[in-house]
């Protein structure tokens, strides 16, 4: 057996030829000769000097070209095989897997030879070792001598200074054995051949020069070395194996078990497979979340309110009851947490004029809710009777304020539409409601009446009106249509006595005929188009806020409103009145323009986070005493269903996950079978020149190939999975396309299966780089 680099010193022989090179390693065991083959005696450049003894192993050295090896590192040796020795084994160690010409490419790739000088010079050398006819099938479509000649012709490719046989003819028969040797003696004059055989005949037969070994040591040489001049020291070109070639190497490999790569790309899959559903199921029903929210809350409205609570965890504290027993006999007074999340919200005229400037191409319609009273009169058999637009019954009036109160707050079920900015982007009742008699509302005197998808109104609206009707009554849309009622102001309404309290004209038929007085009329009756998704108009009359605000512009400078400045008691009872009370009761007689709450309607979903921006813009600067917090109920509810999904998805891709890392101790467990059966395969690359480096990228190209086609395997079948999910559930939910595979998701769990199988793989892939070239070789 003959390796490099195992023993540094040994002893010195000499022979020459037509290219030089000074020293190489070699090693020999039980008894055997060194036939050198080459040109003798013509005293040109010492080619081959094996130096030292075995006896002073740590202590040698070796000179190549009078370069020491002393400082060589493990890439150094890697080069100078790949650069400088060919080696052509007993049992031929050809790569099954390959072909014949890239086998005989194989180092020379390594050299960073191109594609088509590699591709040439591979068939020059088989065509030299004679086959040329064979040159494209794979090594077990050959004999034994031609096997053997492939591996001459490998040898030969990278052009070598020496050629290293090792028994070329130990398994061969005795015709082709001679013509194998034949074959290396026409190299002999142009390459240094060594050969190690334990054939005396052979070596006498074909060899210049003979060493004979026996347990270590030289008992004859035929012709002693004899010291000359040594070359310049050359300089070692590194070998480097390509990403690509590795790709290739492995492909091959993995092509010739197909049935195994399937059944492990399938089983690697699962994870990929599972987490591609739970990614397809999450998407299909976000969108389907979005879709919904994107059609219902579109028109849901930002609101303002004078009072509002903050949506501020921090505001809360931790109401766990766990070691909050204290043994003191004290009370501590604290403020609560309803109280500390509520702000006070301080509107002004600024501010509304702040509103009034909003963009009309991200929200064309603002309404307010105003907490101001209506002097309301209608004429019912004759006679005028007080009425009142509200859907409050008697009995009820608490329940019914506390109502009205969170319409004002949220801004669904309010009485007053919103006004437009810009008239020619459309007008919110005709785009959200239909027309069932009448008219829709011109003017700011015009109010309506509106109805559900049933044509059912409130009651008490109709009763609070002063139509008699019982629960369940039909009453014909002519009745009401075209109903008139008569809105009074405070002068009319109030009378001043001569203690200067005011009380309401008990005469009604003198209010109702004063001529300062507005008619109202119900102008139509509406009911919620199918294509609308908010209905945020309550059952009842609804009217403009344009009427409210010219209520305001009146009755401000109305003598209640004046004298009620003036009082620090209420005008109409006597009873004393705290700031707060006061001004609550100016607003409710009309007396203030600053609205109970602000309701911003966005054009379409996407404009919402614009126009937030735009709220947000306000409170820049400012300190959170005189900030201005609004109440996003959409956004709200957007965050606690995308929350839930996310939370749902995560849940469920931690648990596929696992088989994820099953299926990455699995690549590993495969990657080291794979290294036991590429042993042989990993010896060539090495004798060839192969570094630590390059054979990890065969064996992590192998791996990345596996993750690629399991990760690919899995999202095709993923997305495949996703036509019977979809059928199932339109035929459970009716919801069409649920399942819906991400493209992006795809490529990002393909690439997932490829990091998680090259990190399975890779400590396998470095157990095989380390493995030594002869105990690979002798693999079996």
């Amino acid at each position: 057996m003959l390796e490099l680099k195992e023993i540094k010193k040994y002893y010195t022989v000499g022979s020459t030829t037509t290219k030089a090179l000074d020293g190489v390693s070699v090693a020999f065991r039980k008894q055997e000769f060194v036939a050198i083959l080459g040109p003798s005696g013509s005293g040109k450049t010492t080619m081959l000097n094996v130096i030292g003894g075995l006896d002073n192993y740590d202590s040698g050295d070796m000179i190549i070209n009078g370069k020491s090896t002393k400082t060589f590192k493990d890439r150094d040796w890697d080069a100078y095989r790949n650069n400088s020795i060919g080696f052509v084994f007993q049992s031929y160690n050809l790569i099954s897997h390959q072909g014949i010409i890239d086998n005989v490419e194989l180092g020379m790739t390594l050299s960073g030879v191109s594609k088509a000088e590699r591709r040439q010079k591979a068939e020059d050398a088989l065509t030299r070792v004679g086959l040329k006819e064979h040159m494209h099938k794979k090594p077990n479509q050959l004999s034994g001598g031609q096997m053997q000649r492939v591996a001459i012709a490998r040898a030969l490719a990278n052009d070598p200074d020496i050629l290293l046989c090792d028994e070329p003819t130990g398994a061969l028969d005795s015709e082709t054995s001679i013509q194998i040797m034949k074959l290396i003696q026409e190299l002999s004059k142009e390459k240094l051949v060594i050969m190690v055989t334990h054939n005396p005949e052979l070596a006498h037969e074909y060899a210049d020069r003979i060493i004979e070994f026996s347990d270590g040591r030289i008992n004859h040489d035929s012709h002693p070395h004899i010291e000359g001049q040594k070359k310049d020291a050359f300089n070692l070109k590194q070998t480097k194996m390509k990403f690509t070639t590795a790709l290739r190497l492995s492909f091959n490999n993995i092509r010739t078990k197909k049935g195994r790569t399937f059944l492990t790309s399938f089983a690697s899959s699962i994870g990929i497979i599972s987490i591609a559903v739970v990614l397809s199921l999450s998407t299909g029903f976000q969108k389907q979340i979005d879709k919904t929210q994107s059609e219902t809350l579109s028109q849901f409205p930002i609101t303002i309110s004078q009072v509002t609570t903050e949506q501020d965890p921090e505001n809360f504290e931790n109401r766990s009851t766990k070691g909050t027993f204290p043994n003191t006999k004290e009370v501590t007074a604290k403020i609560s947490d309803a109280d500390r999340a509520q702000h006070t919200n301080k509107i002004d005229e600024d501010y509304l004029n702040y509103i009034q400037d909003i963009d009309p191409e991200l929200s064309n319609n603002i309404g307010y809710t105003r907490l101001v009273n209506m002097n309301l009169l209608r004429e019912v058999d004759g006679k005028p009777q007080m009425v009142k637009f509200s859907n409050d019954s008697e009995e009820g009036s608490q329940a019914g304020s506390m109502m009205s109160m969170m319409a004002a707050q949220t801004g669904v079920g309010v009485s007053s539409f919103p006004q437009q900015l810009d008239k020619d982007k459309g007008n919110f009742l005709k785009d959200n409601y239909s027309l069932l008699d009448g008219s829709y509302p011109e003017k700011m005197t015009d109010v309506v009446l509106i109805v559900d998808n049933n044509n059912t109104t409130n009651i008490n609206a109709l009763k609070n009106l002063g139509f008699d009707i019982k629960d369940g009554e039909k009453l014909p849309f002519s009745e009401i249509v075209g109903t008139k009622i008569k809105l009074a102001y405070n002068d009319a309404f109030y009378s001043e006595l001569p203690t200067g309290n005011f009380i309401p004209n008990q005469d009604l038929q003198t209010v109702y005929d004063n001529s300062n007085n507005e008619e109202l009329t119900i102008s139509g009756i509406l009911r919620i188009k199918d294509s609308s998704t908010m209905d945020l108009l309550s059952p009842g009359i609804a009217y403009s806020d344009a009427l409210v605000q010219q209520v305001i512009d009146t009755n401000s400078q109305s003598a209640i409103i004046n004298a009620q400045k003036d009082s620090d008691t209420n005008v109409m009872t006597n009873e004393a009145l705290d700031t707060t009370a006061k001004d609550n009761l100016i607003t409710y007689l009309g007396g203030s323009s600053i609205p109970y709450s602000i309701m911003i309607y966005p054009n379409d979903f996407k404009s919402k986070d614009q126009v937030l921006d735009y709220l947000d813009a306000y409170n820049k600067g400012k300190d959170k005493e005189n900030q201005i917090i609004y109440s996003d109920l959409a956004g709200t509810m957007t965050q606690l269903t995308g929350g839930l999904m996310d939370a749902i998805t995560y849940v469920l891709i931690a648990f596929a996950g696992i088989s994820l890392v099953t299926s990455m101790i699995m690549i590993g467990i495969i990657t080291y079978t794979s290294v036991l059966e590429r042993t042989k395969e990993i010896g060539v690359l090495k004798a060839l020149g192969a570094r630590k480096k390059d054979i990890t990228r065969v064996f992590d190209a192998e791996t990345a190939i596996l993750g690629v086609a399991s990760g690919t395997l899995g999202v095709v079948i993923a997305y495949l999975l996703t036509f019977p999910i979809n059928a199932l559930l339109y035929s459970l939910t009716e919801l069409e396309n649920v399942a819906t595979l991400n493209p992006l998701h795809a490529l990002i769990l393909i690439i997932i299966s490829t990091v998680l199988t090259m990190i399975g793989g890779h400590i396998p892939a470095r157990m095989a780089a380390k493995k030594d070239a002869a105990i690979a070789l002798r693999a079996e």
